[in-house]
């Protein structure tokens, strides 16, 4: 049976190409998209929705890996032009009322909100579907399956679709042409333990492609997976060796930003390159993500097992 063709639309955020996707598949009656991508890039979205000879209201369904905004930020504005919305259950509410999310992303960002990330409207109510784990998603001929993968985020589902896996962020940053990958941690809800886990189901799925949002289409899953757990398991190693001397957060990123960018200049990654990756993956960010899981999950644990 031959493959249907996917499009990966470049939202060329922060006018940097190959940070953030779209992908597209057609339909007879319009198209599906996966991933929104943040407010800020709806000017790149439609330009890349009219290269295909279609416009926004004629995307009708918006399948989301999760809620963070480089993901979903434009979901509401797409609902408001007729598309359905799909989200995991722990993230509908926020689509829903975006007000928390916005609040929290405000703490972090502050004035650059709007320049990094655009408008985040409400999904519409009647625009939004909730699947649950292991559902088939049936849109004309297309088929997608929902898995439940959560260590990224609590929210986070990928989607299955051929021999192809849409992974979201669970499945790693990588930039085409450079056989390197890295994981993205960012706070509040980093697991280590349930990120294991979700790698463990992707691999009993035996699909041969991945497409992760940031950022395209990949013929090796294998090998990215393998990746993944490889790097995952370093980054949790090398937390544990930092962690005991209880560095403050500043410090603590500071000495994460050096260690990525040995392994950066090990594998002799070009500055554009390396802003690509910086820019899909903030390192600070993955700092502060491995700092709240220490004092969150591993300190809660040696507290109780004390």
């Amino acid at each position: 049976m031959a493959k249907s063709r996917i499009v990966t639309i470049d939202l060329n955020f922060q006018n940097q190409t190959q940070a953030i996707a779209s992908y597209l598949i057609r339909h007879d009656d319009g198209g599906v998209l996966i991933e929104s991508g943040p407010g800020s890039t709806l000017s790149a979205l439609e330009a890349g929705l009219a290269k295909e000879g279609l416009s926004p209201r004629d995307i009708t369904h918006v399948l989301l890996t999760h809620i963070h905004l480089d993901h979903a930020g434009a979901a509401g504005w797409l609902s408001h032009q007729g598309a359905q919305i799909f989200v995991h259950p722990n993230g509908a509410a926020h689509m829903l009322n975006p007000e928390k999310l916005i609040a929290s992303a405000t703490r972090i960002y502050g004035d650059r909100m709007g320049t990094l990330w655009g408008e985040f409207l409400p999904v519409a109510e009647n625009q939004l579907t909730v699947p649950q784990d292991a559902q088939e998603i049936v849109i004309g001929k297309l088929r997608f399956v929902t898995v439940n993968t959560p260590g990224h985020a609590e929210h986070h589902y990928s989607y299955l679709f051929e021999d192809l896996c849409f992974s979201g962020d669970v499945g790693g940053v990588r930039i085409p042409g450079y056989p390197y990958l890295r994981v993205p941690m960012p706070p509040p809800e980093l697991h280590f333990g349930k990120w294991r886990e979700s790698i463990t189901r992707l691999r009993s799925l035996k699909f041969s492609r991945v497409a992760p949002t940031h950022f395209g289409i990949f013929d090796d899953a294998d090998w990215q997976l393998n990746e993944l757990q490889k790097n995952l398991d370093a980054a949790e190693k090398w937390l544990e060796e930092i962690m005991p001397a209880d560095p403050p957060v500043d410090e603590l990123r500071a000495k994460f930003e050096d260690w990525m960018n040995e392994q950066s200049r090990a594998e002799n990654l070009s500055d554009k390159v390396i802003q690509a990756y910086n820019l899909a993956n903030p390192l600070g960010m993955s700092a502060d993500g491995m700092m709240r899981y220490w004092k969150k999950v591993r300190m809660a644990n040696v507290t109780h097992n004390a």
